[in-house]
């Protein structure tokens, strides 16, 4: 075979051996089928590295930019999905090389590979892409975020009943409820901008394992390619996949996250409810029955929550037993972070449709509101008479058992006498606990669901967003 014939179909690591590959190993083996989705990463580490080569003058000024040339045209045929695959591409690194030496000659491609592993290679192909995928991820959060101020704005006077244990427990805002999770998910948002920032350190360079032994500007690489820093120990460099793990965590967490908000939002759309009513557009209907209109959508988030923390779970079982440095078990860290990548961005976006596009009915949240619900106003109500709370925690529970008893429609139609019964302190102004928006406005303590206080909950949110790179 050829000199020429040999780069073409050999494999990057074939010098070795002389027997061939059982054709299942190969298919085993190679990644090519997943890991192209890194093909820009790849195309811009490798046209950095060109650089870092030529200032060692590994690569002279004209082969250097040969490569970067060469590399564009090789970007462009993936963008325009022209770009040919050869059986013998094992991944996206032989892919890409294999294509430059059939653009530029196979004897300056030959030569970008100087010093490089694959393995610091693929460890810093990953971080650039999920880089930016984490960058598109945050958009779509941001939007999520914008969507739920948005209603939250719009909706501040609508009431409907706050629950603990799934029973109705004091009147709230549902503009209270909203940003309850708006807080939960700037949270998620925040932990993702740390994430990335934490974990945007460039392994190339790190060589297989041991370094570099043309001296690399390493610092170069990283201003080239983004990176806030570099990974300080070979070693590490090339086996590291926390920030694999983190993201997984991340985004089970996120999801989590989402299939609560969509476990409630399920809960208001059915009958029993009523407070929402989904748009059509994420919504199904039944193949038997004609009348149903089903929250696929929302059943979708909560499901897909669990294959998320799935990816997690798996890879972190991969990962705990792998000895240092690099093996091949990591080539099982992309699959996983692909599916949570995909899943998470399209979860965030179809929540935000859910969100924009449903209904609320007022009138259905505002019925739910019992007067039972106020038995704590009523016990408040003593305590700025004066009255220990124990003790009105009390009295306010023998009110409501006593419009049980009395079959009174609520606590509001006992009478002054029977309140006076109750306990001396007992007014005429009792009658004005029995309102339910008093009820609301009297939590005007920082993060309660007054008007004012559902306000600055708006616009903390706001600049937390502004703040948030």
């Amino acid at each position: 075979m050829s000199g020429e014939q040999s780069f073409t179909k050999q494999k990057l690591w074939g010098g070795r051996f002389t027997g061939e590959t059982d054709p299942l190993m190969t298919k085993y083996n190679e990644s090519i089928g997943y890991d192209q989705r890194m093909h820009y990463a790849d195309v811009r580490g490798s046209q950095a590295y060109a650089r870092a080569l030529c200032q060692k003058n590994i690569l002279n000024e004209h082969e250097r930019d040969e490569i970067i040339r060469g590399l564009d045209l090789v970007e462009k045929e993936w963008a325009a999905g022209s770009f040919q695959l050869d059986p013998a591409d094992e991944d996206i690194h032989t892919a890409n090389e294999r294509r430059l030496g059939e653009i530029i000659g196979k004897h300056i491609a030959g030569k970008l590979h100087t010093g490089r592993s694959r393995n610091d290679q693929v460890a810093t192909d990953m971080r650039i892409w999920l880089r930016e995928e984490c960058e598109k991820i945050m958009e779509y959060l941001k939007d999520f975020l914008m969507a739920t101020i948005a209603r939250a704005e719009q909706e501040m006077d609508v009431l409907m009943p706050g629950y603990t244990h799934l029973q109705r427990a004091q009147p709230i805002r549902w503009s209270h409820w909203l940003m309850s999770y708006a807080h939960s998910f700037m949270a998620d948002l925040e932990r993702l901008s740390q994430l990335i920032t934490r974990f945007n350190k460039l392994p190339l360079g790190a060589g297989a394992l041991a370094g570099n032994p043309f001296d690399v500007d390493r610092d170069f690489l990283a201003e080239q390619l983004g990176f806030n820093g570099i990974a300080g120990n070979s070693l590490y460099a090339v086996s590291d996949r926390d920030f694999i793990a983190e993201f997984l965590f991340w985004a089970s967490m996120t999801m989590v996250h989402i299939s609560r908000w969509s476990e409630d939002l399920i809960i208001y759309s059915t009958a029993e409810f009523g407070f929402i009513q989904l748009a059509d557009a994420y919504s199904t209907g039944s193949s038997l029955m004609p009348q149903k209109k089903n929250p696929d959508s929302l059943e979708l988030l909560r499901g897909k929550s669990g294959r998320v923390f799935g990816q997690m779970s798996g890879f972190m079982m991969t990962y705990k037993g792998i000895p240092s440095t690099y093996n091949k078990d990591l080539q099982e860290d992309k699959e996983p972070l692909f599916d949570a990548v995909n899943t998470i961005s399209d979860s965030l976006r179809i929540a935000t449709g859910v969100l924009s596009t449903l209904k609320i009915r007022q009138e259905k949240m505002r019925a739910s509101l019992t007067m039972d619900m106020l038995a704590t106003d009523l016990a408040d109500y003593l305590v700025r008479k004066g009255v220990p709370f124990r003790e009105t925690h009390h009295i306010s529970g023998e009110a409501v058992r006593l419009a049980e008893e009395q079959n009174l429609s609520g606590i509001d139609q006992i009478s002054l006498e029977e309140y006076k019964k109750l306990h001396a302190a007992f007014e005429e102004d009792v009658k004005n606990v029995f309102d339910f928006e008093s009820s609301v406005e009297k939590r005007t303590a920082k993060g309660g669901t007054s008007r004012k206080c559902v306000l600055e909950q708006i616009e903390s949110i706001k600049k937390s967003l502004e703040e948030v790179n």
